[in-house]
């Protein structure tokens, strides 16, 4: 290896043994405080969450490979208008800000948890079991991410840095839950955005660039292997269906992902819950574009770069050629931060479900027992590790692998969601009937059809499960059923 890789290598793997570190801390404090830690201290964080550390924890949470190494990457086949990709998640935060108040207020932990209060029992297993599998997708992604980063600095085996990524998502997650995952998300929120948009100017202004003039100019000559121009500053080249499917994907699967829905539900009240949503909005907004210039700069100064095509290595190629070692380091350290933080959250999701929806109604019968939970969520959260590094090793492009699982695990409790909290018609049999058919539109859309014109499965699943919904609650009604009873909101938190 050379000494910009072993610099880089060392400052990515100080940053991984902080992030362990820091789970360590934050569950010692924790137990230091309580003599014994229930299942919601552990999962939850004592539901405790201002408007700051919650905003962090989900823009942390959102940005993960598919918004850094992702973007960079779709920068060949889009140009800078692969942003859009982080731009909409922006925009979903903003919108779901409205909505923000009422997960909290549900007294509920998880998505499938809700979706039960107004549908019952089979719509409550459908939605844990689509939830989980996602969240299966979305973790391989994660260790997708990082294991391409270390491969690329370094040279080790793919497989292996996918190994090593994965046994320390899962340790620092299992050791502290989720207040070990809130406190290094501060850590990981600072890295992603100060220390990667910072090294983005200072590769741009290497004199080897020339400065974003120069960049941009010579970024417009750039061609395919054919000849073809690649159009790579161009913010319109993803097209508007692609770019309303992302915000639609992004505003349905919010409110019904595990990861988000668990920060705001551990919101400490429910404007802390709207403010937190707006803030995590607007900062994912504005670093949309940091990955995309990185990823433009690899592709149009990098030479016979862009001829292989999409380069899945293609930020840490530009950093790691025009940034110095440490600021190298910095970049990919905040690659590492922001994949990790993806990790864990959906780890500590899955861990979730599976304890509150699955476990504790279904197999233990409904008794809640804290020292048994704490232990099941932390089997979970290994079992998670093993299925997502399957994925990993199985997939290799991340926004699919994403874009896949927010459309399977979205698509059909959406309408099911929405309805159920302002809709007070709708029946239990039109919900569950809704929930399974936006489901199977979305796998149809993506397995069958293979996302026609780049449009979100998301937006025909929600569209059938939202006329399902409304059909067979009319029907229903005419037939003498009676709607499902309302979910009962307090309106003291």
């Amino acid at each position: 290896m050379s000494s910009t890789q072993i610099t880089t290598l060392v400052i990515i793997l100080l940053y991984m043994a902080a992030t362990v570190a820091i789970g360590l801390i934050a569950s010692n404090r924790q137990k230091s405080k309580t003599e014994k830690q229930s299942n919601d201290d552990f999962l939850m964080a004592s539901k405790s969450l201002g408007p700051i550390v919650l905003a962090g924890t989900l823009f942390a949470a959102n940005t993960g490979g598919a918004s850094t190494t992702g973007i960079a990457t779709n920068v060949y086949k889009y140009g800078l208008s692969a942003s859009w990709y982080v731009i909409a998640a922006g925009i979903g935060f903003i919108l779901v800000s409205f909505i923000a108040p009422y997960f909290r207020k549900a007294q509920a932990s998880t998505v499938p948890e809700i979706i039960s209060k107004r549908y019952g029992k089979s719509s409550h297993i459908f939605t844990a079991i689509t939830s989980i599998t996602a969240l299966f997708m979305a973790t391989g992604a994660q260790i997708i991410a990082t294991s391409s980063i270390i491969n690329s600095v370094t040279g080790i085996e793919f497989r292996i840095a996918a190994i090593i990524t994965t046994v320390v998502v899962i340790v620092y997650t299992m050791v502290g839950g989720f207040k070990s995952v809130t406190a290094a998300n501060i850590m990981h929120v600072l890295f992603i955005t100060i220390g990667m948009t910072s090294a983005m100017f200072i590769i741009v202004n290497n004199s080897a660039i020339g400065g974003f003039s120069a960049l941009f100019e010579h970024a417009r000559t750039v061609s395919d292997s054919s000849g073809n121009s690649l159009d790579l500053v161009s913010m319109t080249k993803v097209g508007l269906p692609t770019i309303i499917g992302y915000i639609a994907m992004y505003f349905m699967t919010f409110p019904t992902g595990q990861e988000i829905v668990q920060t705001y539900c551990s919101a400490k009240d429910g404007k802390s819950a709207k403010l937190g949503s707006l803030i995590a909005g607007a900062l994912s907004a504005v670093y949309a574009i940091v990955p995309a210039l990185i990823g433009l700069v690899a592709y149009a100064f990098i030479d016979g770069f862009a001829a292989g095509g999409p380069q899945k290595n293609a930020l840490a190629e530009a950093t790691i050629t025009f940034a110095p070692p440490v600021v190298a380091g910095i970049v990919l350290a905040a690659i590492v931060a922001a994949t990790m933080s993806s990790a864990s959250g959906n780890m500590i999701g899955t861990a979730t479900m599976f304890t509150n929806d699955i476990f504790r109604p279904y197999i233990n019968k409904g008794v809640k027992d804290d020292n048994k939970e704490v232990w099941i969520s932390r089997v979970t959260m290994v079992v998670v590790g093993g299925v997502g590094l399957m994925v990993a090793l199985t997939a290799s492009n991340i926004i699919s692998v994403m874009m896949g699982a927010f459309a399977l695990r979205s698509a059909g409790p959406f309408a099911a969601f929405i309805c159920g909290i302002f809709y007070k018609n709708v029946t239990k049999r039109a919900g569950f009937i809704s929930i399974v058919t936006g489901t199977i539109v979305a796998a149809i859309w993506i397995y069958g059809l293979n996302t026609p014109w780049g449009l979100s499965a998301m937006v025909p699943g929600g569209i059938i499960a939202f006329a399902a919904i409304f059909f067979v609650s009319a029907l229903d009604r005419k037939m003498g059923i009676e709607p499902a009873p309302e979910i009962e909101f307090s309106e003291s938190v």
